[in-house]
């Protein structure tokens, strides 16, 4: 089996992208070969010029930065709509030669609202009635991870979010004609998808994966390290955001939780990520409370570092399909305290590990939620627990392996 994972860009915190990066390392820490297909762009900054991939014959170059992940990339470009997407170009021949080059038969597209699974659900297509013709005998077995979000009037403008709505509809019924498997994070992912037209036999859960080699390479890490680099105060009880510092995630409201408590003397909360379109509220609101610190885009050692010393993690997001990073926290025994948006509902089981506030403006529900944890440590102890064997559900290489078997059985039917 040769797997092609493909997804628009790489990136080191953005949740889709890492998925796509960690499938593809873990499946060949399995002895899979297995390899990421993507455009020319990190983190929303093209790597790659143009003229390099105009350049090759295939219409792709190696990227050979990071050894554990062999990396194929195609051209694209960024779209100005629908906005803040990138798009491949001539990606149905690219990958044609792809898949021949490299024999691939199992691709798996991530992601929605751009053309890549289209363009790969178009080159299935193609296959199968080559096959049909007798042109052709290889098969390719398709695979789509929507990591989808609906398009809610709470979210989006009424443009974008008709051009959602639009993409749904046209693109995911030949999607679900084509793909054999849809990978749904989380069972209310499903339920959307089966709404829309997916057969149920057709999805399969696949919850996005804890990356257990991200504790292995820093497992001597100490939380110490992180206080004295960002000025943490000793001896407090660390309340910890880490995400994108942008509208959507709502770090803001956490800002406002801490605002709330600012009378606990033995709380502290820290704020981590990398800015976005919030960055300047969060910075300047929290310049104003001295039980807040906010540190910026932290490293993967320090990420280590400051789960070692959570007391708890917070999330007020307004939308989420899962949550990488709270599967993180919690592998590490830290409760999480959620607004309870998407998967998060599923993902974070109320008062089991962690505690559900009435969403993501309930900034007194929050604030009560780590008041009643912090001063009952019988519950922090319990949800600590809990957390822990609930993230192990969670390994990549868990459910990497069950996802091999579940390949092997369409090959074989």
């Amino acid at each position: 089996m040769k797997i092609g994972v493909i997804m628009y860009q790489t990136s080191q915190s953005k949740g889709q992208e890492l998925v796509a990066q960690r499938m593809t390392r873990t499946f060949r820490k399995r002895g899979v070969e297995a390899y990421l297909i993507t455009g020319p762009y990190h983190d929303g900054k093209r790597i790659v010029p143009s003229d390099v991939l105009e350049r090759s014959v295939d219409g792709y170059i190696r990227d050979e930065r990071d050894p554990r992940i062999p990396m194929l990339r195609v051209d694209g470009y960024v779209s100005t709509w629908p906005p803040r997407r990138i798009m491949f170009r001539n990606f149905v021949d690219t990958l044609r030669n792809i898949v021949n080059g490299f024999r691939i038969d199992v691709l798996v597209a991530n992601s929605t609202l751009w053309n890549g699974p289209e363009e790969t659900a178009k080159f299935i297509m193609w296959k199968r009635t080559m096959r049909e013709l007798g042109l052709d005998e290889g098969q390719v077995v398709f695979c789509h991870m929507p990591h989808y979000q609906p398009p809610d009037p709470y979210h989006y403008e009424v443009t974008e979010r008709s051009f959602r709505m639009a993409w749904n509809r046209l693109a995911y019924p030949q999607i679900f004609r084509t793909a054999n498997l849809i990978l749904v994070t989380t069972p209310l992912e499903e339920r959307y998808m089966v709404k829309m037209g997916a057969n149920e036999d057709q999805c399969y859960l696949f919850p996005g994966g804890l990356d257990e080699e991200l504790y292995k390479d820093y497992e001597k890490v100490e939380f110490e390290q992180f206080m004295q680099k960002h000025a943490v105060p000793e001896n407090m009880k660390i309340i910890s955001y880490v995400g994108t510092i942008e509208e959507r995630k709502n770090p803001l409201a956490v800002v406002r939780v801490a605002r709330e408590l600012h009378h606990m003397h033995d709380v502290h909360f820290v704020i981590a990520g990398r800015g976005s379109n919030q960055e300047r509220q969060v910075r300047n609101e929290a310049r104003e409370l001295k039980n807040v610190s906010y540190v910026g885009e932290i490293s993967d050692e320090e990420k280590v570092q400051l789960i070692k010393g959570s007391y708890l993690n917070i999330l007020m997001s307004r939308m989420e399909a899962l949550g990488l990073t709270q599967i993180e926290f919690m592998y590490g025994g830290v409760p999480v305290v959620t607004s309870a948006v998407g998967g998060q509902r599923w993902l974070v089981r109320d008062k089991v590990d962690g505690i559900h506030v009435n969403g993501p403006g309930d900034v007194e529900g929050a604030a009560r939620a780590i008041k009643q944890i912090v001063e009952n440590q019988y519950m922090r102890d319990d949800m600590s627990l809990n957390a822990r064997r609930r993230a192990q559900e969670f390994t990549l290489e868990r459910l990497a392996q069950g996802l091999q078997q579940k390949l092997q059985a369409i090959f074989s039917t």
